[in-house]
């Protein structure tokens, strides 16, 4: 499938399906080529600073107005947006991989919420989802007008076909979708199961390097948006809207990924994680976790976002006379991980590709007993090289607050605690 390179964050692409139908020299020229309607998608307001509006232009089969009412959806009952009040377990949480449905469950139907903060009212914050199905999407499409979407695949390819066109996308690679971006979910296996962060806040976009330099970590060049395609196909089809926490559904009688050319900024985009350059210490000590940051979503605060996706990928640890596995820590944000494939490095069983953990604000956390035990003794003047592993993090600046469905759920691992209780006491005030 033809994708086509995304060269930085807030640079305008071009691309269009059938020859001549972007007009030239004007976005809205009185008739359209192809009898197209001209359409504006504003993922910022319209004065938003030039290096940060999103927005994309479209040139469509017909408006996107043209649906019949809304009215309420009941059919994607594990979607959560409210998070409450008052106070949160400080315990550390961690649970199993959700399982495969085993009736037909589609890509809506098998979205689960286990957390999260703020709201879409608030414009900041986000939700941490899980997802598990079993069969495409089938004459439904679906937006989020509350946020934009974080997809990470661990178990199964899809296929998001999108408005402005089709990615295709595995295991180590995740996309966004922005928005208010219409999209469908097509499975490219018989099952698929994975993470997803929903973004109230400002848009991601790639972290500022410092004293890094010019590259290093994600880079612009690997960021990939999908060329335009369109449907022009007519029946009974529902559209399905996220809207200030519900889901609404309106009847339309034809595709709504009718889009024949587009240019823009607001437009979906896909990355591989193999491409994440890693960089580390090589004498002695860890840099933080930050230099791990593949995406941020600013906040009002700067050096605070309001989220950050970080990556642990393959990498050589090189640091002499080092405890080389995450330290022990104590954070005033707040860190959900899941692991896509292989063993986190922290961590010698319990944590399993599909699995997910929480330490919220200022719970401690880090190696279990027999990981700290071994890393304590291990020979330090050879490198250790990290292979065939790929875990992720959410960090956020606000606590996560853990849904109902995430602490009554059958994943929860209730003996989480104990990996840290086979800590042994090696203090002796008489040796240094």
């Amino acid at each position: 499938m033809e994708l086509q390179y995304l060269t930085g964050f807030g640079n305008d692409c071009a691309t269009e399906a059938l020859p001549g139908a972007l007009p030239v020299g004007r976005n809205s020229p009185q008739q359209c080529p192809y009898g197209l309607y001209a359409e504006q998608l504003s993922g910022t307001a319209f004065t938003a600073p030039r290096n940060e509006n999103r927005r994309s232009w479209l040139y469509r089969i017909r408006p996107g107005a043209q649906h019949k009412p809304f009215e309420p959806f009941g059919g994607a009952a594990g979607w959560e947006s409210t998070f409450g009040h008052g106070p949160v377990t400080p315990n550390q949480l961690r649970w199993s991989p959700l399982p495969i449905p085993q009736a037909p469950t589609d890509f809506l139907e098998g979205v689960k919420t286990w957390g999260g903060n703020g709201g879409p009212d608030e414009q900041g914050g986000v939700a941490i989802h899980l997802y598990a199905a079993n069969r495409s999407m089938q004459g439904r499409y679906f937006y989020n007008a509350d946020g934009e979407l974080l997809l990470v695949p661990q178990q199964g390819r899809l296929r998001l076909a999108t408005e402005l066109g089709l990615i295709d996308l595995e295991p180590l690679e995740i996309a966004v979708i922005p928005r208010g971006v219409r999209f469908r979910v097509e499975l490219l296996d018989a099952e698929a199961r994975g993470y997803m962060l929903e973004n109230f806040g400002a848009a991601l976009r790639l972290p500022e390097l410092g004293p890094i330099g010019s590259n290093c970590l994600a880079n612009a060049r690997d960021f990939k948006t999908p060329v335009a395609w369109y449907e022009d196909i007519e029946g009974d089809f529902e559209l399905i809207a996220k809207f200030t926490g519900g889901f609404w559904r309106a009847p339309i009688d034809h595709s709504p990924l009718d889009v024949v050319a587009w240019h823009g900024t607001h437009a979906p985009y896909k990355y591989d994680l193999r491409h994440f350059n890693t960089i580390g210490s090589i004498s002695f000590d860890h840099p933080d976790p930050s230099i791990f940051t593949v995406l941020t979503a600013p906040s009002d605060t700067p050096g605070t976002a309001n989220m950050d996706f970080a990556i642990f990928p393959p990498r050589i640890l090189a640091m002499e006379d080092t405890f080389r596995p995450p330290w022990f820590h104590r954070n005033v944000a707040s860190e959900f991980m899941g692991l896509i494939q292989g063993v986190y490095d922290a961590k010698a069983e319990g944590f399993a590709p599909g699995g997910a953990s929480l330490h919220n604000c200022m719970s401690g956390h880090g190696p279990d007993a027999e990981t700290f035990e071994k890393a304590s003794h291990a020979d330090t003047h050879s490198a250790h090289y990290i292979r065939d592993t790929m875990a992720f993090m959410f960090e956020t600046r606000r606590v996560i607050r853990p849904t109902a469905q995430a602490l009554a759920s059958g994943q929860l691992q209730n003996d989480y605690y104990r990996c840290w209780q086979g800590i042994v006491k090696h203090f002796n005030p008489n040796k240094a």
